[in-house]
């Protein structure tokens, strides 16, 4: 029964290697779908492109129906997955902060580094611009630390949260990610990227 760390069926240094390992499929895949081009990553933004939200709905449905019958199965417990604590005020102003640097840099965190592996100097500004931002924050932590504790909520699941059981969130989640397919493909259609 999994998490495998969790229960002792692996150690802590097989943990980090798996993590080492899966880190660089992870990265080959994002490359591999083009995801270390900034304009592809912006076209989401622009309804040119709409590559990024497919792939990461279709990741996102897929470890939550794995989860949901591994669950069921009775090969991982869900009870002792961690969930990361919700700040609300924090985590709004974080995406913000984050969905600005996105659109105006082409690129996230993960997207950034790919980038810069294979080269990209934008990507290596990005990543520049993000370790200033991390200096800033760490060396300023003091003047927002009320503000990036406010709203603690605990770590609550959404489908718990919205009274759901875990089978009829994924249900509709699965719905939500049909439509904004649907929704992205007209988008393609309708704001077709411009050849300079």
């Amino acid at each position: 029964m999994g998490p495998l760390i969790a229960y002792d069926h692996i150690s802590s240094n097989t943990n980090f290697l798996l993590a080492f390992i899966i880190g660089i499929g992870f990265g080959f895949v994002l490359e591999s779908s083009g995801f270390s081009s900034s304009r592809k990553l912006a076209g989401v933004f622009y309804g040119y492109d709409t590559v990024v939200l497919k792939v990461f709905f279709t990741g996102a449905i897929t470890a939550a129906v794995g989860l949901l019958f591994f669950s069921l199965f009775g090969w991982i417990d869900l009870n002792i997955i961690y969930i990361n604590p919700t700040y609300l005020t924090s985590a709004i102003l974080g995406g913000v902060i984050m969905g600005l640097g996105f659109i105006m840099g082409g690129f996230c965190p993960g997207t950034s580094f790919c980038a810069a592996s294979i080269g990209k100097i934008d990507a290596m500004v990005f990543i520049g611009g993000l370790f200033i931002g991390i200096l800033i924050f760490g060396e300023g932590y003091p003047l927002w630390e009320s503000v990036f504790n406010a709203k603690f909520m605990g770590a609550p699941k959404l489908s718990t949260s919205l009274g759901l059981s875990d089978g009829v969130f994924t249900l509709i989640m699965i719905v939500a990610a049909l439509a904004m397919f649907w929704v992205g493909e007209w988008a393609e259609k309708k704001f077709p990227q411009k050849e300079y």
